[in-house]
């Protein structure tokens, strides 16, 4: 698991977890697989203009953190470095908020438990028939 070291709960989204940049470029790796930098930049520059540099040095710190990998495909003047995300979008988004969720119950334990039965009013009713299942297993102790 690659644990994010600071989360930004100024911002929404992924920006949460990454940087502006960061976070656009992981959503568009997602979404389109395997890219190369130049072929990121592309879509990058149908927003604004950025140069390939930038672009380089944001997916290289990526993957020096662990979200990417990098393959080179081809030979010769054909050879072209592809990344892709280490883990799914869904895979990235349950181990971090898992990982959040952990560490603000394990230091806050009652006081962040009271504030997320509080939230519950907002959520989907599935959700909340999921809770109770969950309550009950581990009330009749087939859960740890």
């Amino acid at each position: 698991m690659v644990q994010i070291k600071k989360i930004n709960m100024a911002e929404e989204g992924l920006n949460r977890f990454f940087g502006p940049l960061e976070a656009r470029i992981m959503d568009i790796l997602w979404t389109s697989g395997d890219l190369s930098i130049k072929e990121v930049q592309v879509i990058l520059s149908q927003e604004s203009s950025i140069s390939v540099n930038a672009v380089m040095t944001v997916m290289n710190r990526l993957m020096d953190k662990g979200h990417l990998t990098k393959a080179v495909v081809g030979g010769g003047r054909n050879r072209v470095s592809k990344f892709s995300p280490i883990q799914s979008k869904e895979q990235f988004l349950m181990e971090q908020t898992k990982a959040l969720t952990q560490s603000l119950v394990q230091e806050y334990g009652g006081l962040v438990v009271n504030h997320m039965v509080d939230a519950l009013d907002d959520v989907d009713p599935e959700l909340i028939k999921r809770l109770e299942t969950k309550l009950i297993e581990m009330k009749n102790g087939k859960l740890p």
